[in-house]
């Protein structure tokens, strides 16, 4: 078999007549690697193609093509496989080992594989020389300095070149080998290094080489900067151990031996922090361990910081609890305006603080009863956090909130296990730091919104923490010792109970907060919120006026809610308006009255009575309550001829749905007796709408204002317009007792109604209802539906 067609070996002197003409040479596919012409190699070969290529190459005339695969994922590739441009190189040396060869590889000359004539048992190529274009002049020269002098540079830094390469390199080459040279040691992507060999302009392969060269010199230059400063820590913390040894050797020669100043500060402290005995055992404990250990060592940093939150803590430090039961009620009576039952509470509880304190004598076994936990509930805006900050003023303590809307971790309440990097304690211990008292008003706030997911539940971290008969030892995960919060006066806070979990709600007294009547919100607009804003917009009450009627127009007209914080964003409005023509010098005094408010707020956003204005068939007025208080429904009612279909729309829920099928059933037991025809109700199709359709309503309370509103659609007796009801039904057309009185019947005051229809089991509920209230409205209590219908319809039945 003719391996080459040439008798002369180029490796050995005939290389002039092999590059002018094509040969037929073995050829062996590298995996990801490129032989550069010019350059010396090692490479290893396993495949059976290769190894037979190789072997027959070293046993001929030592000749073979090194090609590239296209991917080096094949292990038995074709010639599709293979890129056209590779090197002719020639196999030096040989050594052959279990499966393998090991062989020096010198590449000779570019060449282009033009076919492959045989492909078993290893690849044979035709190939042809490809010859570089040299263009002679000063760039070129420029473009070998440079690269010379950026190899040199990259060497420095630190780069692997292999020694006798870097000689060569340096000894001053033609452009053309110094390109193969260079390109043969860059730390570039094999699919790179290909592209450098098929690039015949050696001008552009210099340049290339160039760009990827600078690339390196870069990559290196940033690696040393990285190395130095890792070199100049590491040389820091040497210098300082060195130091801190002297330190000692110094203070064991003055007779200070065994702890340095920090650490004999740090064991003051901890005797000084008034640490209960097994408290202190254990910082003592955990400081012996710090001064044992090395300072460069990691855990030294965790224990020092565990040591300062345990001496930071207050222990024994409290706020004085000297109450004045008058001023308390002053101060009280200052920042809010009502909220009587809430205020009376809080007194009887520094009432009952005064005396424990007073007698002294039982003041051992009263230590036992911890104090009530309390939970503030009421809708948005009426005050829940706010008199929290003055039951801290009446107490003379210190105040802290954290929230805990959105919380779903445990260790938010609960605190990191120390075993974690960055751990701390939880928002209760850091709280009670941030006081720097054991005994401070602690307001947890939004409770109602505590979540729970595969962290843990928070709420069930709480029951610990707000049990008054175990709290006296709370575990942080952190501290891992108990504090004492039996002292602290914690206040909860929320909108709704039901997502509060019962385990925890059996541990609070509940104390609700209702909503604002209209005289109630002008008191506190009055004589809070006017004042307030006027100094947060940086007036005077010389520049300014608000007229008691404007504040009654603002509170009737522009918000509607049970709270105050529309009403004072509405203010606040106001006064920007204001300290805008003050601020471009307007110099007279600016009154705002009840004609020119308009200009101020624009239109009104709601009418001053939201009642109906005349009687109407097949409507009548509900009360229901909402998370902002309370508000009136229209239950509307259309019959169409039909087949008895029931249609109802308005977004119901499903308890108000049944309230609706229990209404028409309740109707259709008693047609007789309304005048209505037998089988009335398969002729035609009821459909029961509740506007506002976009805001979900549910609840069995609109059961009588239903009923009601049917009924006067089946009998065209209009239902009276003053009238507003509430009250769950029976089938049996009796009416049961329902909630949220107050916030409804402030809501039918406000809307104008006269007349309140409401079960007889809630007579009990208006003791809660303001005077001015009660004198304008008319209650009738009732327990049946047939005298519903006697008060709300028009005429009698």
């Amino acid at each position: 078999m003719t391996i080459l067609l040439d008798s002369k070996n180029p490796a050995s002197g005939g290389q002039t007549d092999f590059l002018k003409r094509e040969a037929i040479v073995p050829v062996a596919p590298l995996r990801d690697g490129v032989i550069f012409p010019g350059t010396e190699m090692v490479l290893t070969f396993g495949r059976p193609k290769s190894l037979a290529a190789i072997e027959t190459a070293f046993s001929h005339e030592k000749l073979v093509v090194l090609v590239m695969q296209k991917g080096a994922n094949v292990s038995e590739p074709v010639p599709d496989d293979l890129y056209k441009i590779g090197t002719l190189a020639s196999v030096e040396r040989m050594l052959k080992t279990d499966g393998e060869i090991n062989a020096l590889i010198k590449g000779i000359v570019r060449v282009e594989i033009v076919e492959y004539p045989q492909t078993e048992p290893f690849l044979l190529g035709k190939v042809k020389t490809l010859f570089d274009e040299i263009e002679i002049g000063d760039e070129i020269t420029a473009l070998s300095n440079h690269l010379s002098a950026e190899l040199k540079k990259a060497v420095n830094l630190g780069k692997q070149v292999d020694f006798l390469v870097f000689m060569n390199i340096m000894s001053g080459l033609e452009p053309a080998e110094l390109a193969n040279q260079i390109a043969g040691v860059l730390e570039i992507k094999p699919a790179e290094k290909q592209t450098l060999l098929e690039i015949k302009n050696v001008k552009e392969k210099l340049a290339i080489i160039a760009d990827y060269l600078a690339h390196e010199v870069k990559i290196l230059e940033i690696e040393k900067k990285i190395s130095n400063k890792t070199q100049e820590k590491f040389d820091k913390s040497i210098r300082e151990t060195v130091l801190r040894e002297r330190l000692k050797t110094i203070e064991k020669e003055l007779g200070e031996e065994g702890e340095n100043k920090e650490m004999r500060e740090l064991n003051e402290k901890i005797k000084k922090a008034g640490m209960p005995k097994e408290v202190q055992e254990k910082a003592e404990k955990e400081l012996s361990r710090l001064v044992q250990m090395a300072p460069f060592n990691p855990e030294t940093s965790y224990i020092r910081a565990y040591l300062d939150w345990l001496v930071e803590l207050p222990w024994v430090t409290a706020s004085s609890n000297n109450v004045d039961i008058k001023m308390a009620q002053k101060i009280l009576d200052e920042d809010h305006f009502g909220l009587n039952k809430i205020k009376e509470r809080i007194i009887e509880y520094l009432a009952v603080m005064k005396l424990k304190k007073n007698n002294q004598l039982t003041a051992a076994k009263t230590k036992a009863v911890s104090p009530t936990i309390l939970c503030f509930a009421g809708p948005p805006g009426v005050g829940k956090t706010s008199i929290g900050k003055s039951i801290a003023r009446a107490l003379n303590r210190k105040f802290v909130k954290i929230s805990l809307g959105g919380i779903r971790d445990e260790a938010e309440i609960r605190g990191h296990r120390r075993t974690y990097v960055g751990a701390l304690p939880g928002r209760i211990i850091q709280g009670i730091k941030q006081a720097g008292t054991h005994n401070p008003v602690f307001m947890l706030d939004e409770i109602d919104k505590v979540g729970a997911d595969f962290r843990g539940d928070p709420s069930a971290a709480l029951l610990e923490a707000l049990d008054p008969e175990q709290n006296h030892a709370f575990s942080d995960h952190y501290l891992e010792v108990p504090f004492d919060l039996s002292d602290v006066f914690f206040i909860t806070t929320c909108n709704v109970l039901d997502t509060i979990p019962p385990a925890l709600k059996d541990r609070l007294e509940v104390i609700h907060f209702p909503g604002y009547t209209e005289d109630e919100k002008f008191h506190i607009g009055r004589d809070f919120l006017v004042k307030k804003q006027i100094e947060a917009h940086a007036l005077k009450s010389s520049q300014v006026e608000m007229n008691d009627t404007t504040l009654k127009t603002i509170i009737q007209s522009y918000t509607r809610e049970a709270g105050v914080r529309n009403l004072e964003r509405e203010i606040a409005a106001i006064f920007r308006k204001v300290a805008k023509r003050v601020a471009e010098g307007y110099k007279k005094k600016i009154k705002v009255s009840a004609k020119n408010l308009a200009k101020f707020l624009g239109p009104a956003k709601f009418t001053a009575y939201l009642a109906e204005k005349k009687d109407e068939i097949g409507m009548s007025t509900g009360l229901a309550w909402t998370e902002a208080g309370g508000d009136i429904l229209f239950i509307e009612v259309a019959l169409m001829p039909g087949k008895g279909n029931l249609t109802l729309t308005g977004q119901l829920g499903d308890v108000m749905k049944e309230s609706c099928q229990a209404a028409l059933s309740y109707i259709r037991s008693r047609a007789e007796k309304l005048g209505l025809p037998e089988r009335f109700y398969q002729k035609i199709d009821v459909h029961v709408h509740v506007p506002e359709g976009a805001v979900p309503k549910d609840g069995p309370s609109a059961g009588i204002a239903i009923a009601t509103a049917l009924t006067s659609a089946l009998t065209k007796i209009p239902v009276k317009k003053e009238v507003g009801m509430t009250g769950e039904i029976t089938l049996r057309g009796r009416v049961l007792e329902i909630g949220g009185i107050k916030e409804k019947i402030i809501a039918a005051h406000r809307a104008g109604l006269k007349i309140i229809i409401m079960p007889e089991n809630n007579k009990k509920d208006l003791e809660d209802i303001p005077k001015n209230v009660l004198r304008d409205l008319k209650f009738f209590f009732v327990t049946h539906m047939d005298e519903v219908l006697k008060i709300a319809l028009k005429k009698n039945l």
